[in-house]
């Protein structure tokens, strides 16, 4: 019988962690990972899961995802050991029916608990879920560098930051043409960070959360990844734009409209009006 070391789900978890900490996101125990699996693709390794699970308490209800699975990242676990033991680095949780609770049926094999941002990660869970139909599974936090730089530097409004971000590189809009949402600092691991942060995530698949990271929602843990690396590269652009002196020419409006015309995509019209702005 296969082994869920094996399966499809934790092997790429610990692609996803292990590329994340090479991109130097993810230092120590910075970052958190959670996969929203059916219960279909955990099922065939249920000889791997506990005899008696560990059942724990979640801080915030989170009715919308009673009976879910997920495999998430632990608490203060490092990115870069994931590859080296999974069972100790990864949990594999089911949501009791009330959505008041969950028990923890594999993995974190030395003890602990999931990610202290377990209850941000289930509330933009819970609004993605809704608003995709289902589609989006994974949600992804990490501290991506130039990201964070430009924090310190750009004006902290959503269409504003998103508008910089499409011009600094041009696959930007075609990634995400619903822009970046950005909620203020806020102490990390709590309720509130995360309540904020999902209501961004109603309209946006990325959330800047100014000083420390980012917030990223996707169907697949290679999509996700890829819009963060996205965003994170357009970041590493315009950081070097603005150290040699700020922007001298960029794409327009029109050329971004005619962008999202040929790929499909709608771009956040409120990026879009802010029009053309010098970045230093």
């Amino acid at each position: 019988m296969q082994s869920i070391l094996s399966s499809w789900f934790v092997q790429g978890m610990v692609k996803a962690t292990s590329d994340m900490w090479l991109k130097g996101w993810d230092e120590r125990n910075g970052g958190n990972i959670s996969l929203r699996l059916l219960e279909e693709e955990v099922k065939p390794f249920a000889a791997d899961f506990y005899a008696e699970p560990r059942h724990l308490e979640l801080s915030q209800p989170a009715p919308a995802l009673a009976n879910c699975w997920f495999l998430v990242t632990g608490s203060g676990k490092f990115f870069r050991n994931v590859q080296l033991d999974p069972a100790d680095s990864l949990v594999l949780l089911q949501v009791s029916a009330d959505g008041l609770s969950f028990r923890i049926h594999w993995g974190l094999v030395n003890g602990g608990v999931p990610t202290s941002e377990l209850a941000s990660h289930f509330q933009s869970h819970s609004v993605r879920k809704q608003l995709t139909n289902g589609s989006d599974r994974v949600i992804m936090h990490c501290h991506a560098t130039h990201f964070i730089a430009l924090s310190y530097v750009l004006e902290l409004d959503a269409a504003s930051f998103t508008r910089q971000l499409w011009e600094g590189s041009t696959e930007c809009l075609v990634v995400f043409p619903d822009g970046v949402g950005i909620v203020p600092w806020m102490v990390p691991g709590t309720d509130g960070i995360g309540a904020a942060t999902a209501e961004q995530m109603k309209s946006h698949s990325l959330v800047l959360w100014p000083f420390h990271g980012i917030f990223g929602a996707g169907p697949t843990l290679d999509e996700t990844f890829g819009l963060i690396d996205t965003a994170e590269k357009s970041s590493e652009v315009l950081v070097k734009v603005i150290s040699m002196g700020g922007m001298k020419q960029t794409i327009s409006t029109d050329e971004l409209v005619a962008l999202g015309e040929r790929f499909g995509v709608h771009p956040w019209q409120a990026a879009l009006d802010i029009g053309k702005r010098n970045v230093a």
